[in-house]
């Protein structure tokens, strides 16, 4: 790779790998990809501005349908019951299971309209104000990990497999805007490229020395801003573009995912003891734990959706927590694997951790639909709160980690091997 990039290239630095990129210029539908971890740096797409931005209005216009009918019934016996969005939270409030109307409000409901509200406030034809567009790009791509609208709708699939051996679903006339809303959300994502939007708010910081492609930034003197990606002096600790306090790399950053990590362990044992909810039959309740709802499903022949709550609920969780302190303990220098392989593991354990969440999902659909009285009433408990947790710490964990960890690693070793050679000549 060449030391000086051209007029029509520009020098990127890979969040994961921290190796300096000399990206061509992109022919519109295409993207660029670091050569070394392989993790998306930048893409160009053909229209930029319009393509987010119409995605995210008919997302929002698709939500605000998806508020005003029901969203789904259920008939037993001649006794219907049926439930809109926001309903949901409603019901969980009156139970006193406050922190999961919370979790449901922030993740399925607030967090996914604030993002393609801010989608289109950024890619309108208005420019907004330094002092506004800046805070809100901060936590349009801070949030971003946390839309779980389509993690839901999975939820709400499965809850009907649950639902259909006790009575008859039916689908409201707001589940189809649901469903869109959340094609537009994803798709509004896919379509909005974060070096872009900061380009259109501001242009990046000036370098004052030449970078070179192949090579680490670390060792050259430069790091990464995380908010903006704009390329820093190493030494510097405020981006002058967005205002982010940053260093080059996260610090104390194994001792927050390990501290997260443990508690997150702690919490996991009594969260699959203890019952997720409580059903209650003609007047006799039972609680059901995960695993007993997994068995349930087995026993009742529902294969698919029992592997599907089995893998997101038991073994995803399970999984995550050893793959977090596997890369901790490999970016400490013990084990001494191959990085692309550590990295790997760590793009799976954010990708698929908060699909954990489905089983959240589902015991908040079950508990505000399932209301008929003493004929069948379906409540949540304490474990699906700790689940929670579990998989809010675990995310929390993830991004704590700084995979740069591992892959300095392996810079040090070859330095001092490419250093030994010079060594025994100069002996």
């Amino acid at each position: 790779m060449c030391a000086h990039h051209s007029h029509d290239s520009v020098m990127v630095l890979c969040p994961q790998c921290d190796l300096v990129v000399d990206v061509p210029e992109l022919v519109p539908g295409m993207k660029a990809e670091c050569p070394r971890c392989h993790t998306h740096l930048t893409a160009r797409w053909r229209e930029p501005r319009r393509q987010p931005l119409m995605y995210a209005l008919c997302g929002l216009v698709m939500f605000v349908l998806a508020g005003m009918f029901p969203f789904v019934s259920m008939k037993v016996a001649g006794i219907e019951s049926e439930i809109t969005i926001y309903q949901i939270p409603t019901v969980m409030f009156g139970d006193n299971y406050a922190e999961l109307a919370l979790f449901f409000m922030a993740f399925v409901l607030a967090v996914p309209v604030y993002c393609l509200a801010a989608i289109t406030l950024l890619c309108n034809g208005i420019r907004l104000p330094r002092w506004l567009a800046v805070p809100m790009t901060k936590l349009l791509f801070r949030l971003r990990t946390w839309c779980m609208a389509e993690i839901f709708l999975a939820g709400v699939l499965v809850s009907f497999v649950k639902l259909m051996a006790y009575g008859d679903i039916g689908l409201g006339m707001s589940f189809l805007p649901y469903c869109l809303f959340c094609v537009m959300q994803v798709r509004a994502f896919q379509c909005l490229d974060k070096h872009w939007i900061w380009e259109r708010i501001a242009p990046r910081p000036a370098l004052s020395v030449p970078l070179i492609a192949g090579k680490g930034g670390l060792v050259q003197g430069v790091r990464l801003c995380g908010t903006c990606m704009a390329i820093l002096p190493a030494g510097m600790r405020t981006c002058p573009r967005c205002h982010s306090r940053g260093h080059a790399r996260r610090p104390d950053s194994l001792q927050l995912t390990l501290a997260l990590l443990f508690t997150s362990l702690i919490l996991y044992i009594p969260a699959n003891l203890l019952p997720i909810m409580i059903t209650e039959t003609l007047g006799n309740g039972f609680g059901s734990t995960i695993m007993a709802g997994v068995i349930l499903l087995w026993g009742d022949g529902s294969y698919p959706v029992a592997m599907v709550i089995f893998i997101a609920s038991i073994m995803v969780p399970s999984l995550k927590m050893l793959a977090i302190g596997w890369l901790c303990l490999d970016a400490k220098g013990h084990g001494m694997r191959d990085p692309g392989r550590m990295h790997f593991i760590y793009e799976m354990v954010e990708f698929v951790g908060r699909w954990s969440m489905i089983d959240v999902f589902v015991i908040a659909v079950l508990a505000a639909l399932v209301r008929m009285g003493r004929l069948m009433s379906i409540y949540p408990d304490i474990g699906v709160i700790l689940f929670a947790l579990v998989v809010v710490l675990t995310m929390i964990a993830a991004e704590m980690f700084d995979p740069r960890l591992t892959w300095d690693r392996r810079d040090k070793q070859r330095a001092k091997s490419s250093e030994e050679p010079q060594l025994e000549r100069q002996k």
